[in-house]
Formats: structure tokens, sequence, C-alpha cells
């Protein structure tokens, strides 16, 4: 800015100094004149551009303090305590939700890669090179591999009961921590709705300390009571959309789980009448 302000001092100045030229000498006027034309033409972008991006810059810088002020002033008016205690429900509840991601994302298997060295394992090595290569790989589809080829020697109506009932545990493994995640999408709410309560009570007892129902004191006590109601809401929406997700993770996993049972089943009936062949 302080560019622009001597850019547009020194236009004025020669524009003051042409025209004091042009009453002393009319012969000499278009220079002058063209003179301050081509300075102004050189300046005028420079000082353009600045004026374009400062004002860009500052109107960023400004959006982002009103922004933490505007949130930091809502924070303090709708109570601290009750505030305080539904952000930490965001805070435990979003750590439960990362934790069942990352395990889940963890879990996921290439069943069709594995499944392939499974029966090469069978036909090359036996079922001794299959738990190998079950051991070897990561996630609950493997697992339930290794658990039922382990019980290979007692039969394939043991192997198939042992998938069956191993498939139950990785199961229950996949939905750990979940009933935490659904308790704070319930109690985010409900502490907002109890600060909302406290916050109507409070709003009352200023009514009645007054002794007068003024629009000002009603307005100003429900805009408070209801900032919690507010966080409480969105919160809840928040871990709602992250245990609909874990939810799809789940449900994928299982269906990976179950056909790859039945796959490693028709490897074991067939590696099984193999064996009895010969």
């Amino acid at each position: 800015m302080k560019k622009v302000f001597a850019t547009l001092t020194v236009l004025a100045m020669l524009a003051f100094g042409s025209t004091a030229v042009m009453a002393q000498d009319a012969a000499a006027a278009p220079a002058e004149e063209a003179a301050v034309e081509q300075v102004d033409e050189n300046a005028a972008p420079a000082a353009e551009a600045e004026a374009v991006e400062a004002p860009a810059e500052v109107k960023a810088d400004n959006a982002i303090v009103a922004l933490h002020k505007g949130l930091k002033t809502k924070f303090i008016e709708g109570g601290a305590f009750f505030m305080a205690l539904t952000l930490i429900t965001l805070i435990l509840g979003l750590g439960f939700c990362i934790e069942r991601i990352i395990y889940l994302s963890l879990s996921k298997t290439n069943t069709k890669s594995l499944l392939s060295n499974v029966e090469a394992a069978l036909k090359h090595g036996g079922i001794d090179e299959a738990l190998e290569v079950c051991r070897n790989t990561r996630g609950p589809v493997a697992s339930i591999f290794y658990q039922g080829l382990s019980r290979y020697h007692e039969g394939v109506d043991v192997v198939e009961k042992t998938v069956a009932s191993y498939g139950g545990v990785q199961l229950g493994l996949l939905e750990k921590n979940l009933s935490w995640i659904t308790l704070f999408i319930a109690i985010a709410p409900s502490l907002g709705f109890l600060g909302t309560i406290i916050g109507m009570i409070k709003a009352f007892d200023k009514i009645q300390q007054v002794g007068d129902i003024s629009a000002t004191v009603v307005a100003g006590g429900i805009k408070v009571a209801l900032l919690t109601t507010l966080l409480g809401l969105i919160i809840a929406i928040i871990l709602q959309l992250f245990y609909n997700y874990i939810l799809y993770l789940v449900e994928d996993l299982v269906n990976e789980m179950e056909d790859s049972s039945i796959s490693l089943l028709d490897l074991v009936v067939e590696y099984d009448a193999a064996q009895k062949k010969k």
C-alpha cells in the first residue's frame, strides 16, 4: 500500500509540474504529458498487482483469526464444563474409530493370491507347506485357513467345523470396540441436551431475578443453552459417519472370509480325495 501511495504522489507531482510548465511554455507541454502517461502505464500494473495480492493474504489471515475467535467465544458462551465434556466424547470416539480403521485396513488380504498359494502348497508340499503359507500371511482369512488346515488329520468334517467356529472368533475381533463408538454416539447429544436443560434453568433463574420477561434475557439464555446441543449433534453426526464406514469395512471382510472359507474347503476335499487315491 505504501508503494501505491508513493506512486500516486509521484503521479500527482508530475501532473502538477506538467500543468505549471504548460502555463509557462505551451510548446513543452506535450512532451511532459507523454512522460507522465508513460510512468503511469509502467507503474500501474505493479501497483494493481500488489493491491490484489495484499488484500487476499490479509483476508485469509483475518478469516482464520475471526474463525478462531468465533469458536472460542461460542465455546465459552455454551458453558466450558459441558462443552469440554462433549469434546472429550469426540476425542475418545475418534480414537476408537481410527484404531478400528487401521486394524481393519491391515486385516485386508488378497484372498485370491492366498488361495492360489495354498493350492500350490497342497499340491507340492502337502498340509505342512500350506500351513507355512498361512502362517506367513497376515489377516483373519489366513488365520482361519491355518486353524482349519491344522485339523486336517482329524477329518474333513472337523476342518469344516473348525473353519466355521474360528470364523466367529475372527468376526468378534473385527467388531471389537464398536460398542464404545456407539456409546459415544449416544452420549454426545445426551450431554448436549443436559447442558441445554441446565442453561434453560439458569435463564429462568435470571428472569426470576430480574423480575421481568425481557426478550434480551430470554433470547440470550436460550442461545447459550442451545450451543451445547448443537455441538453434541455435530459430534454425533461425525462419529456416526465413521461408524458406518467401519461397518462397511467389517462387512467386506466378513464376505471375504465366508467366500474364501468355502474355497478352502473345496481345496481340502480335493486334496483329501487325491490322498485317498494314492
